[in-house]
């Protein structure tokens, strides 16, 4: 299953691994890890943040994912389950059960 992992990196922490000259250094060893489909990088609510698409196939994977951030960073991690095209497709006859039994 795809996840969209949410990683905000708290401002005093980011600005300390950036003097040091370890942001990008660290982003970059955490990611080569996880191996995301894609990474994208924003500022969200004047924060750095990283957006990661990354299959998971157990719950158990989750601190594999959360804690490198955590560490390093003293982030916050969340994860939001997302379909693509192809499984929004799938889920057709569902969505249409659910709008004849609620809708």
């Amino acid at each position: 299953m795809r996840f969209l992992v949410k990683v905000s990196i708290p401002v005093e922490a980011g600005n300390e691994a950036a003097r040091q000259g370890k942001l990008g250094e660290t982003i970059g060893r955490i990611l080569s890890e996880l191996k995301p489909e894609a990474a994208y990088f924003i500022e969200d609510g004047g924060k750095r943040t990283g957006l990661l698409i990354l299959k998971m196939e157990d719950a158990h994977q989750i601190p594999s994912i959360a804690e490198p951030w955590f560490l390093a960073f003293n982030a916050k991690v969340e994860f939001h389950p997302v379909m693509t095209l192809e499984d929004l497709q799938k889920a057709g006859p569902d969505i249409a059960r659910a709008t004849k039994t609620y809708g």
